[in-house]
């Protein structure tokens, strides 16, 4: 089975409150805030490194994972750390953030599958900078490929995949023909969640994504990385969203104490208009 998965670096989101907007308001200035893989893309990533393998032989990769980043150069160093865990090769598309949107990546990705023909493209739900949670369903609308979102549990079968979706009130099961589009939740990670055709059912991971150990992150130095340029990809490079201007969010008032319930019951009623 061939894997392509899409990695984006996004700033770490527990530094959000470093974030600041200049006096132009045209932009988020992201100066000094740490950078990291988008945590769903590496759930993403696990996923599809379960698939291709033996659980009990993980190093020995029965299949092939190519990973895929939207970025300037510096990206690199997170499909470094993507092939350091397990991935065979990477593919780096040289552009910044402010020159995409989700349907340029999803049409870019679609020139990418159908220059590799992956058996599946294996997502994360969505990034959580922007949150859109999009261009999985945009991409799959492109390919006309079989889609399921929100996975928590992926089982290989004989040409499908087996795919338990979150939903509300708990867990439905699709199954998805090859090729397909799937987008992954958080418990995607879970011992039990994903299982290749070659990993026991009996087997269980470790719990979250696996961390690469000093011999493979030198050895991913040596691993295939492919700079592509947007425009080969999508000769229409114009944006269908623009941002006109970014403002902060209002500051929160101070908190009032009260002296009884009927005072709080008042206020929640005439000023917080809640009751």
């Amino acid at each position: 089975m061939k894997i392509l998965v899409s990695l984006k670096r996004v700033a770490d989101p527990d530094n959000a409150n470093k974030v600041k907007i200049p006096p132009s308001n045209d932009r988020i200035d992201t100066t000094g805030l740490e950078w990291k893989p988008n945590p769903f893309d590496e759930y993403a990533l696990e996923a599809a490194l379960r698939l291709t393998e033996n659980g009990q032989t993980p190093k020995v990769r029965a299949g092939e994972v190519v990973v895929v980043t939207f970025g300037p150069k510096e990206t690199e160093t997170t499909l470094r750390a993507a092939l350091a865990t397990g991935a065979d090769r990477a593919l780096r598309v040289d552009v910044t953030d402010d020159k995409l949107d989700g349907d340029l990546v999803a049409r870019s990705l679609k020139s990418i599958v159908d220059r590799e023909k992956p058996d599946v493209v294996v997502m994360g739900k969505q990034a959580v900078d922007g949150d859109t949670n999009q261009v999985g369903q945009m991409l799959a609308e492109y390919l006309d490929w079989p889609m399921a979102t929100f996975a928590a549990t992926i089982k290989e079968e004989d040409g499908a995949l087996l795919v338990g979706r979150e939903v509300d009130g708990g867990v439905a099961l699709v199954r998805v023909k090859l090729p397909a589009v799937v987008t992954v939740d958080l418990r995607i990670v879970a011992p039990t969640s994903v299982y290749s055709t070659k990993t026991p059912t009996t087997f269980k991971y470790n719990d979250g994504v696996r961390f690469a150990a000093l011999p493979a992150i030198m050895a991913a130095k040596k691993k295939p990385l492919t700079e592509l340029k947007l425009a080969e990809l999508a000769p229409d490079v114009a944006l269908k969203i623009v941002y006109q201007s970014f403002q902060p969010p209002p500051a929160r008032k101070a908190g009032i104490k009260v002296k009884d319930v009927p005072e709080l019951v008042n206020r929640l009623k005439n000023e917080a208009k809640v009751l």
